[in-house]
């Protein structure tokens, strides 16, 4: 691994990158903070090893600079969203104020997004409606080389499909933010092992022949290996509620074998807002104190022998941008390579932004 890298320094390289490659300021300073903010996170599969796909779309035409979130449709409380390939960071962030702004007027919104660009961690769009007040719930599709086997298969049929919830901060705990992928390992990880000459653990994938194996390199040979998805049947099946909410429904672009390209990356959403207050009852107490009742419960539950106790979905998050801003952002040393490259060809000094 290297690194660690001060954040504010990897935004700068970010930046600067994106602003030669003909994004405009605003736009590569939107994309820039959101790659590094994954890191940050704990999400690297989203973070700044992307920069290597978005160059790679950029050259081949699946990815357009400067593109904005283009209302086709507003019905309230449906509100559909093109996105044109542009950079999905921007073009999401733009769609989910669009329907923040109706839920909090109207009560709900249900929106579609299609064809954007890779959006990148989910969450971020959940933190937006935390933000606001308002209860987000997202269903992403993948369309791009298929990673996961659907459960009992032995080939790749699916993407990594996220899914995230999000609630906003009670007076007695922080926000909710539930984000995950529905694979049983995310494929950035299986890259970082496979690079490293390490195995991964038992029950995550499977090879070209379907047979379980432990060597994340199945995943980048020709035929490929595929990651299962978690927890067998029930990952599997929101993976593939993922691929009909929001690729047939939602993007009318599920990831089938006549929607690929390679080098292609497009994803699309299907997400509900809500404004909890026009939801709760107020004759059976307030819903934000019956929340905080059920986390004080949970979070009570004694913890396993040597364990840490109950984690609440967004506390992980929180705890690594708190670390990330204290010691700094490891990268792995594909993607430090990557950055070499592609900013040395850019004429940038890449060195001098990374502080050493």
């Amino acid at each position: 691994m290297s690194g660690p890298y001060a954040a504010d320094r990897l935004v700068a390289l970010m930046d600067a990158i994106l602003q030669r490659s003909g994004s405009s300021a605003e736009e590569a300073a939107i994309v820039a903070a959101n790659l590094v903010d994954s890191d940050a996170t704990g999400h690297a599969s989203h973070g700044v090893c992307q920069i290597a796909v978005y160059a790679k779309s950029l050259e081949l035409g699946h990815l357009q600079p400067n593109r904005h979130a283009r209302v086709v449709r507003d019905e309230a409380p449906f509100l559909v969203v093109e996105g044109d390939v542009g950079y999905g960071q921007v073009i999401a962030r733009e769609a989910t104020d669009l329907a923040i702004a109706r839920a909090k007027a109207g009560g709900a919104c249900v929106l579609s997004l299609r064809n954007a660009h890779h959006i990148g961690r989910v969450g971020a769009y959940g933190e937006r409606c935390i933000a606001a007040g308002v209860i987000g719930v997202f269903f992403v599709n993948v369309v791009s080389r298929p990673l996961a086997a659907p459960h009992g298969g032995g080939r790749p049929r699916l993407g990594t499909n996220p899914i995230c919830i999000a609630v906003p901060a009670t007076p007695g705990h922080p926000p909710f933010l539930l984000d995950f992928a529905t694979s049983a390992v995310a494929a950035n990880k299986c890259r970082v092992a496979a690079a490293s000459g390490k195995d991964l653990a038992d029950g995550l994938l499977i090879d070209e022949r379907g047979a379980p194996t432990r060597d994340p390199g199945v995943m980048f040979r020709d035929p490929t290996g595929a990651i299962l998805p978690f927890g067998g049947h029930k990952g599997y099946g929101l993976a593939l509620a993922c691929e009909i909410l929001a690729g047939a429904l939602a993007g009318g672009l599920p990831a089938l074998p006549e929607n690929l390209r390679p080098g292609r990356v497009v994803n699309n959403a299907l997400a509900f807002l809500i404004d909890p207050a026009r939801v709760a009852d107020a004759e059976n107490g307030n819903w934000q104190a019956l929340t905080d009742a059920v986390l004080d419960h949970i979070q009570d539950t004694p913890p396993v022998p040597g364990g840490d106790g109950v984690l609440v979905p967004g506390g992980p998050e929180r705890r690594s941008r708190a670390l990330a801003a204290e010691r700094g952002i490891t990268l792995d040393p594909d993607t430090v390579r990557a950055l070499h490259g592609i900013g040395g060809a850019l004429g940038l000094d890449v060195p001098a932004f990374l502080g050493g």
